[in-house]
């Protein structure tokens, strides 16, 4: 019997008002595919139901959204019950291959794509200099640093302006594993005494699943930032024109939903150009399909959520903007029409 915390478990009073806005029940129909099913694995998990590949698929396909627990009426949790369930099937061995392999990748390359070649090559274009020391960090991520190089530069470009520098040997900050249940101490341990080494005291993130990470998971001794708030913060002295565009906005799950950041990227938009909202928007935002592990383990389920999405992009809109590169990600490869564009590379428009 796995040790799982049933007082959790036991506050969702099986009413089905999650039934309505899991966008994974809604694509696959199985009831085990939303949160109320997997409460019920997981309270099956905790009184010794035995595991098998239905068990791993109906935990592992949850894309840790929130939307569940935003409408519990009974204040359950869905989310840390899966996770939570997640990390006590690893710890005895139970786990999907593609947990496994994940888990593997980031160990021996400290990123989440296993790539063997140097996690600040992106420096090559960029024509600044390097603080040795700075109060921020800009703690780049697996996948601006691999997929989107070019963003990484705009972003670096606009706030190495202010007291900001990167980390000398910068990770994974941790976030897949966290969602998929293994134990990332190492990799906290390591991105902390780089914090320390460069004597910073905040870090800046422009990913979602880092910036939510950085604040559920590391020492309470940093300040968390997402980029779009340390921008709203300086607009002033960005000086920013006026660009004759009209964009949408992507509300990323864990910086929205989970972190509760909605204004800021917003106030940036819009000092920038017009702002068209997605019929969804804010807290009640659909996910993109790729978070909680989900692009990993079932990619087609994960682009299927990612096409539902493209669908809510109003007519008549230049870009959809993004705040996170796993948005952008999928949302590209979900088959969108409208150029996605990351929130500084607008901003970085705007400067030139």
């Amino acid at each position: 019997m796995l040790d799982l915390d049933l007082r959790s478990i036991l506050k969702c009073v099986r009413c089905g008002a999650c039934r309505s806005v899991c966008p994974v029940l809604e694509e696959v129909g199985w009831e085990s595919a939303g949160a109320r099913g997997r409460i019920l694995v997981a309270h099956g998990i905790s009184q010794g139901l035995d595991v098998d590949a239905d068990v791993l698929e109906s935990l592992n396909t949850c894309m840790t959204c929130g939307m569940c627990k935003q409408m519990c009426p009974a204040g359950a949790n869905p989310t840390y019950v899966i996770e939570n369930t997640r990390r006590q099937l690893v710890m005895r061995g139970e786990m999907t291959e593609a947990q496994r392999k994940l888990n593997e990748r980031i160990m021996e390359s400290g990123n989440s794509l296993g790539e063997v070649s140097d996690r600040r090559s992106w420096l090559s274009e960029y024509k600044g200099e390097i603080k040795e020391t700075a109060g921020y960090v800009y703690f780049v991520g697996c996948l601006g640093a691999y997929r989107y190089p070019e963003s990484v530069v705009a972003t670096f470009d606009v706030l190495s302006r202010f007291d900001v520098t990167i980390l000398p040997d910068e990770i994974c900050c941790g976030s897949p594993l966290i969602r998929t249940g293994f134990d990332v101490d190492e990799l906290i341990a390591h991105n902390i005494e780089q914090m320390r080494k460069v004597g910073a005291h905040t870090f800046i993130t422009s990913c979602a699943g880092c910036h939510n990470t950085l604040i559920q998971s590391y020492p309470d001794e940093f300040e968390v930032m997402h980029v779009s708030e340390f921008l709203e913060q300086h607009l002033p002295e960005l000086q920013l024109r006026r660009l004759k565009l009209t964009v949408t906005y992507h509300d990323a799950c864990h910086l929205g939903r989970c972190r509760g950041v909605f204004d800021a990227p917003r106030r940036v938009i819009e000092a920038v150009c017009d702002l068209k909202e997605m019929k969804t928007n804010r807290e009640n935002a659909r996910c993109c399909g790729g978070g909680g592990g989900v692009r990993t383990g079932y990619p087609d389920l994960s682009l299927a959520l990612a096409k539902k999405r493209l669908e809510e992009i109003p007519d008549g809109v230049d870009y959809l903007i993004t705040s996170c590169p796993l948005c952008t990600k999928n949302l590209i490869e979900g088959g969108s029409d409208t150029d996605v564009l990351d929130l500084v590379e607008l901003v970085r428009l705007a400067i030139e």
